[in-house]
């Protein structure tokens, strides 16, 4: 119950700062009137999103450290930008921390889990709740 919540949660964050990034550097608030290019650097967030919904937690668990990239983009732009820039940065900085938290705890939760009961490889940590089959 708690992986999945935390999954969702995560997976929400991502896609929260997918959207933010896209409109952020399309329309809200370009570095360069026109400029798209740096609307790509949403793009291994979109990609990341298959294996962070399915609960793979290696995904999770690179994802803990590339997530900061995010984190430490928000940061720098808002303590350096000026005018809209700045509210957008800070929203992208708190969703980037709170996401890291969420795959933290998320990797955390599936390996107390994991050790628990131990699990068959390429088994999701949240099919270790399920019964286990007749006659095992």
């Amino acid at each position: 119950m708690l992986l999945a919540a935390l999954r969702r949660f995560v997976v929400g964050s991502f896609i929260a700062l997918v959207a933010l990034g896209i409109a952020w550097e399309l329309w809200l608030a370009p570095l360069r009137p026109g400029g798209w290019a740096l609307s790509l650097k949403v793009v291994p967030l979109a990609l990341a999103l298959p294996s962070l919904a399915r609960g793979r937690v290696r995904a999770y668990q690179w994802w803990s450290m590339l997530v900061l990239v995010y984190l430490a983009e928000g940061l720098v732009r808002a303590t350096s930008d000026r005018g809209p820039s700045v509210p957008l940065a800070i929203v992208e900085t708190g969703l980037a921390a709170f996401a890291f938290m969420a795959i933290l705890l998320y990797v955390r939760e599936a390996r107390k889990l994991a050790r628990a009961s131990p699990a068959t490889p390429g088994r999701a940590p949240e099919d270790l709740h399920s019964p286990a089959p007749p006659g095992r």
